[in-house]
């Protein structure tokens, strides 16, 4: 079969590129797939025709995720989150895989790494995160608890060494002291109270901005309720609650990570450090839904 490019088919049907994309985006052309970041259109595919019932409100990014996610469509948004959430959520924490390694493994479900040595726990915690970033998107409507949030641990270090260490709670809190950052964290003892006030006070409004969310997430971080994992289930929880509250979500990449850990130890004394890290994280994280014709 012959294919088109974006710029060929919207000339032959008299419409701009981003409504193209648009209309590929959305699956409204039959037999359009991506190849990296391009669009092939089918040379006999027609033009969708225009939505007749204006009342009809445009998907949602997630509307979009769980509807990729079900299809299990390769080359949208939701592939793109899986990858750039994953690898550099997971390389703030020390994985060591390339981004390219991590595309790799879940593009193909195998490794695929030679001439190097692998620590075994980043391809698990690797393979783990995208299990993880389904569970934000399947239960992101619902209000945060406790069991989820233990939920999403357990999976993040299930099959790792971590997890055959007795004193290791993978799904539970901690059960041993432990430090972030130089900085003292609640004591085993008071986690499980001091969760539950948290989650107490958060869920008692039903609207929240990004200010309740950094709020949120620096408490978090703060208890560190886990042994290990604390950052990447916190922000797996940011983008949860981002999808739930129509808030853009952000992703924090390698070049941030020093102005976020400034930003989580400073707040409360300075909040700017950590609202204008997200901030430019979500900029960046536009320019995704931009390409993808996403509205936000």
């Amino acid at each position: 079969m012959e294919y088109l490019s974006v710029a060929k088919t919207a000339e032959k049907w008299g419409i701009s590129q981003r409504s193209v994309r648009n209309y590929c985006s959305k699956g409204r052309i039959p037999g359009a797939f991506l190849t990296g970041k391009t669009w092939n259109i089918p040379a006999d595919a027609e033009k969708p025709s225009r939505a007749k019932n204006r009342e009809t409100p445009p998907a949602t990014l997630l509307d979009i995720l769980k509807r990729e996610k079900a299809s299990r469509q390769s080359g949208g948004i939701y592939h793109k989150i899986q990858i750039e959430l994953t690898y550099n959520s997971n390389h703030i924490e020390g994985s060591r895989l390339t981004h390219d390694q991590t595309r790799y493994i879940y593009e193909t479900n195998t490794i695929g790494i030679t001439g190097e040595t692998v620590n075994v726990d980043d391809i698990l915690e690797t393979a783990n995160h995208f299990r993880c970033v389904d569970l934000v998107i399947e239960h992101a409507k619902l209000p945060l608890s406790e069991k989820f949030i233990k939920e999403l641990h357990a999976v993040l270090k299930t099959g790792t060494s971590d997890s055959r260490m007795d004193w290791f709670a993978v799904g539970n809190y901690k059960k041993m002291p432990n430090e972030v950052g130089g900085m003292e964290t609640t004591a085993p003892e008071k986690v499980r109270e001091q969760m539950q006030a948290l989650l107490g006070e958060y869920n008692r409004g039903t609207k929240k901005n990004l200010r309740d969310l950094l709020e949120f997430h620096v408490r978090f971080e703060r208890i560190h309720p886990f042994q290990d994992g604390n950052g990447r289930v916190g922000r797996l929880i940011l983008f949860k609650e981002c999808l739930r509250h129509g808030i853009v979500p952000f992703i924090i990449e390698d070049d941030l990570k020093l102005f976020y850990y400034r930003g989580l130890k400073e707040w409360g004394r300075e909040n700017g450090y950590l609202t204008d890290t997200v901030l430019t994280a979500q900029d960046r994280f536009k320019k995704y839904l931009d390409y993808f014709c996403i509205r936000y």
